[in-house]
Parts: C-alpha cells; structure tokens; sequence
C-alpha cells in the first residue's frame, strides 16, 4: 500500500492558513462581537452564509475535510477581490468592528466555522 502526502499536506497547508487568519480576524471579531449586539449580529449572518455556501454550492463537501473547503473557499473570495480591485488587496483587519466591511466579516466568519 502506498500512502499519498498530497492531501495530508494539502490539509496541513489549509489549517496553517486558517489559523492565521483567525489570528489576523476570528479572535479580535469573536472579542468585539461578545462587547456590541451588532458585531455579533454581522458575525452570524456571515456565518450562515458560509454554512450554507458549504453546505449547498460545494458538491459532495461531505467527502472532503472542512478546513480544506474552507481554506478553498478563502482563496476564491480573495482571487475575485484581488480581481475586482485591479490586483490589490491590503489585508488588512479592521480598526474597530463597526467599520469592518464584507469580506473583513466573511473571513472572520470562515474562522468560526474553522473552530479556530
């Protein structure tokens, strides 16, 4: 029997991946939605959005492992941001909660759904 290191490390290369973001968006978002009702609404709206994008726009997602689809789905937001903004994409978390935009909300969102 021959092993594959491909999708081992291709999870590897997903989690490492979310885990940074969590660190950059899931933990300062998760600190402000537990201070402001309004955070946290975005947050969850965001949030069922990913789930449901998962859930119904992946086909057979359940054979595949979540940080992988999730780390997928990251790439595709970004590629078309980067697409739509001519190429530039800062990255950068926003100051304050209440000023963040959609995709700062979505990729806090992914880190939910990571468990991160």
């Amino acid at each position: 029997m021959v092993f594959s290191l491909g999708p081992a490390l291709l999870e590897i290369s997903a989690r490492r991946h979310l885990r940074q973001l969590n660190i950059e968006y899931g933990v300062p978002a998760a600190a402000a939605a537990a201070q402001h009702p309004g955070v946290l609404a975005q947050l969850d709206q965001h949030a069922a959005a990913v789930r449901d994008i998962l859930e119904y726009g992946v086909e057979e997602a359940a054979r595949l492992p979540l940080a992988i689809l999730l780390a997928g789905y990251v790439r595709g937001l970004l590629d078309q941001v980067v697409a739509e903004r001519a190429g530039v994409f800062a990255g950068v978390a926003p100051q304050t909660w209440h000023d963040a935009d959609w995709l700062q909300y979505r990729l806090a969102a992914v880190c939910h759904h990571a468990g991160a």
